[in-house]
């Protein structure tokens, strides 16, 4: 649509989806009157600023301060500002003035300047159809060196937004829900790993009291990059509200010269009135409009770490790739140990060239066996990463991120490799780019498994810098060889973020394959990210990161809601567990074609000691569940399971399945529905199915099929 002059005197909506937006300029400041549900009517400025004038307290400024989205101390803002910098310690106060300002029905272009500052600042308010809100800022320094120390994001948020959510977490615990009210002060999320890490939020969350899976009020606010980042929500003394984000920049990392210019990491927000499911959906669908969302099936894959480590026998690996392709297996991927003296982790990393003592033919063979039996072959990589003991660090240790000559303290035996100095990039794209031309690769799991400390180059921080090589990196490797696909992984999900995404084709969700504990990362992960991308794999038995042994039914279940996989030396398995592994790939291979357009369910209403969850497709046809048993009832029967998200007035057939095997139950005797029933959306919604009596550490999936 083309662009139409608007009047700066005149407010204006955008809008998309069930979001809008709307905005004036008032006495030269941009200022947002509104953030949420589309608004339809048309507003009268003069009406709108005086049903938002508020009186003048006591010991406050003696008329209202608007102070707009640039959060000027100049224009009475007290709290945390947009933006902070200075020139050798000038220019520290910024009163920007909105010069020009063009909207559409979905966008807002505008163009701020400080001529006593000398600066400018470009930005883009857009919706897409999905109610996605995505907004850049370009500051531009006009005068001498500029030290940029921080150019944030803020939207203002409702005053009845009393509580947030955001996520923590760990190796092996990633996206830990936590949620408390929002009292007066800054609360502030940091990431300074130099990747956003496994504690890292995604994005920062407000809502209403009310507000739960499926209903309330609910804004979400991220920020589309993978390094060093802030998320913030901020109460002021006056009981106004803001959401925002930034990145974290290091002293002089920025250093605008006359007619530079930075560029911020996008910030991605969005609305909804129906709850923290209505908001995964608008994420869900906008990512899966992009014309880079991966389109093919997504292939059952099996990666071989856990079931092999650095045991790289070609004869055992070979013997597995055989039991793969029987069970019906389309992806093999064979994970770190296939090069230099890579034994163990401790050495070899950084020496990209197939190992003779492991791989005496090279892996080209292997890799030509498993396409031979129909399926894809992948690999494993950590380019950024580099061991002291290797022969590139021998030949090269000035090529690391280093500080005064510090390099940091070691991290898995791992030191970072300077991915923006040109040499050292160009030498890990061909090094790589070469093993895939070789080898025959489709597949790369790109792993990073350390935090960046004094993280320096050329005398500056070198942090921001190596975030952009390796998007560069990621997308020449793409470009080179048509069809590849790359997995984020960094020691599990400790670059799962919004800037990635833009990169990759799938996240490694967690390290931390055990089914119960994989219940919580997963459907927090998939808050933001479409599920489809967020590789949900069967580990083994007992599992190797919490000594937990579960039924395969209960894994198979779990594994199932996403890009589904394996990790375990199926080999060692029993011939009933075999069949049942062929029968699970089988069903989800059979779901995975709407399951993975589906929209997302979570249930309020459920069992204390459960967790229920599922996916319905956009027409309503189809719906799967599982109902999750984490401990045992507190009740003899526990409280019924209400299926949401179903077209009311259909009629259905419900009835369980077991494509892994039968759930261990605590009963003597089953549930009236197993044997199946007929039962509408509104009935299965307010009336629900008995609970079946479920051992803790199982899993009951829940087939729901429209009646023609």
């Amino acid at each position: 649509m083309a662009h139409s002059k608007q009047s700066p005197a005149k407010p204006v909506t955008i809008s998309g989806g069930e979001n809008s937006l709307v905005a004036s300029i008032i006495d030269g400041a941009l200022v947002i009157h509104h953030w949420g549900r589309a608004l339809k009517s048309s507003i009268d400025l003069d009406d709108l600023i005086a049903s938002r004038s508020k009186a003048i307290a006591h010991s406050d400024f003696d008329q209202m301060q608007w102070q707009g989205i640039f959060r000027e101390h100049s224009r009475g803002n007290l709290g945390s500002p947009t933006i902070s910098g200075h020139r050798n310690a000038k220019a520290w106060s910024t009163k920007f003035e909105v010069t020009s300002f063009t909207a559409t029905e979905n966008a807002i272009d505008f163009v701020a300047d400080d001529s006593l500052a000398q600066l400018q600042l470009d930005g883009r308010f857009e919706f897409d159809r999905f109610g996605i809100l995505r907004i850049d800022y370009s500051l531009t320094n006009r005068g001498a060196a500029y030290n940029l120390q921080g150019l944030n994001y803020w939207l203002p948020l409702p005053e009845r937004a009393r509580e947030r959510i955001d996520f923590t977490g760990r190796w092996a615990n990633e996206r830990q829900m936590q949620r408390s009210k929002i009292d007066t002060g800054l609360w502030t999320r940091q990431s300074r790993e130099g990747r956003s890490g496994h504690d890292f939020t995604i994005a920062q969350i407000a809502l209403t009291e009310k507000t739960g899976f499926q209903h309330g009020e609910i804004w979400s606010a991220g920020l589309a990059w993978s390094g060093n980042s802030a998320h913030f929500i901020e109460k002021s003394y006056d009981g106004q509200l803001w959401i925002g984000a930034g990145e974290i920049l290091l002293p002089g990392e920025v250093i605008l010269n006359e007619g530079e210019s930075y560029q911020a990491p996008t910030l991605v927000a969005t609305f909804s009135k129906q709850g923290l499911d209505g908001l995964a959906h608008n994420h869900h669908q906008s990512f899966r409009a992009r014309a880079k969302h991966p389109q093919a099936a997504r292939p059952l894959t099996f990666n071989m770490w856990e079931a092999i480590y650095f045991d790289h026998s070609p004869k055992r690996v070979m013997s597995m790739v055989d039991a793969a392709a029987k069970i019906g297996v389309e992806r093999v991927v064979l994970d770190d140990g296939w090069f230099g003296s890579r034994r163990n982790d401790s050495k070899g990393l950084g020496d990209w060239k197939v190992s003779k003592e492991v791989w005496p033919e090279g892996l080209r063979p292997l890799a030509d066996y498993v396409r031979s039996k129909g399926m894809e072959f992948g690999l494993w990589f950590e380019g950024e990463m580099i061991n002291p003991d290797s022969d590139l660090f021998r030949a090269h240790p000035d090529w690391v991120l280093q500080t005064e000559g510090r390099s940091g303290p070691l991290w898995r035996h791992q030191l970072v490799l300077d991915l923006a100095r040109e040499e050292v990039f160009q030498h890990l794209f061909h090094s790589v780019s070469a093993v895939i031309k070789e080898v025959g690769v489709s597949y790369i799991k790109w792993d990073h498994n350390r935090v960046l400390i004094d993280a320096g180059g050329g005398g500056r921080a070198r942090y921001r810098a190596q975030v952009e090589a390796i998007y560069r990196l990621f997308d020449q490797l793409k470009a080179e060889h048509p069809g590849l696909e790359i997995e984020s992984c960094a020691s599990g999900g400790g670059r799962v973020d919004f800037g990635m995404i833009e990169h990759v084709d799938r996240f490694w969700t967690s390290d931390n394959n055990d089914a119960l504990a994989r219940v919580e990362i997963q459907r927090w992960s998939a808050q933001f990210i479409p599920p489809e991308l967020l590789g949900t794999h069967i580990g083994p038995f007992p599992n190797h990161q919490t000594g937990r042994s579960t039924k395969l039914s209960m894994r198979a279940a779990v594994a199932l809601f996403g890009h589904a996989g394996i990790e375990w030396d199926f080999t060692a398995a029993t011939e009933e567990e075999m069949v049942a592994l062929g029968q699970w790939i089988s069903f989800y291979k059979s779901a995975r074609g709407w399951l993975h357009r589906a929209r997302m369910v979570r249930s309020d209403d459920c069992d204390r000691a459960a967790t229920l969850y599922g996916f319905v497709s956009d027409d309503a046809k189809e719906a799967l569940f599982t109902y999750i048993q984490r401990e045992p009832s507190s009740s003899a029967q526990p409280a019924p399971i209400l299926i949401s998200g179903l077209a009311l007035n259909k009629s259905y057939e419900v009835k369980p399945i077991f494509p892994a095997g039968k759930p261990g139950q605590m009963s003597r005797g089953e549930v009236g529905w197993f044997n199946g029933i007929r039962a509408s959306g509104e009935q299965l919604e307010s009336i629900g199915l008995a609970t079946p009596i479920l051992e803790p550490d199982n899993a009951l999936l829940i087939q729901i099929r429209a009646i023609s």
